[in-house]
């Protein structure tokens, strides 16, 4: 039986800690980032989160965003220097991810921490007690997890975004992305969801508010 203590998506992943340093060229900026054993994709950014972040909208207006199962940072620190007036959110439940945030913030952003908050926790429980509600959320969703685990993230989105805020998720074909395309055009009607891209199996949507 797999340990899920060993998952990127455990608090405290159960495996021999091993640091790493990768580079990588985003949106036509050089980023380097500390990864750890126990985190996702820890040797190098995974396809779907570079296709994400070349084609997400990112406000160049002053705005708040939120990384949403940030692991070692990559999304926030990009939206953080796309975005320089911006005030951005990371959070994730895994310990490790959060330790390369951190890191990674200080390598990347060391300039512009005061406008970077790092939180632990599962998904929008660090928020329960904070009055903030997000102009963008941006996420790469642990499909591993399973289908209906997002479906039920995807009911508290709303009630953390703006008027017109969006969020902005990447699934691939085969893991479903047609289902959560159904299932979000079905149930939320007053809503507009998008692909804004397809790519090498990856659909990234575009789920944003209207009202």
């Amino acid at each position: 039986m797999e340990n899920n203590n060993q998952h990127y998506y455990s608090e405290f992943p159960e495996v021999k800690v091993r640091i790493h340093t990768i580079s990588e060229s985003l949106r036509k900026h050089l980023y380097i980032f500390k990864t750890i054993t126990g985190v996702f994709s820890f040797h190098k950014i995974d396809l779907g989160t570079k296709i994400l972040i070349e084609n997400i909208v990112i406000p160049e207006e002053p705005s708040v965003l939120l990384d949403l199962g940030c692991g070692y940072g990559a999304i926030g620190i990009v939206l953080g220097y796309e975005s320089p007036e911006s005030l951005v959110y990371l959070i994730d439940i895994n310990k490790h991810a959060i330790w390369c945030a951190k890191e990674n913030i200080k390598i990347n952003l060391n300039t512009e921490k005061k406008r970077i908050r790092i939180l632990h926790g599962n998904y929008f429980e660090p928020l329960k007690k904070k009055n903030v509600k997000f102009d963008g959320i941006y996420m790469n969703p642990p499909m591993r997890k399973g289908k209906k685990d997002f479906l039920r993230l995807i009911q508290d989105i709303p009630n953390y975004l703006k008027s017109k805020g969006s969020f902005q998720f990447v699934i691939k074909k085969k893991m479903g992305a047609p289902h959560i395309l159904n299932y979000i055009s079905k149930n939320y009607p007053n809503n507009n969801i998008e692909v804004i891209c397809k790519r090498s199996g990856y659909w990234v949507f575009r789920f944003f508010q209207v009202n």
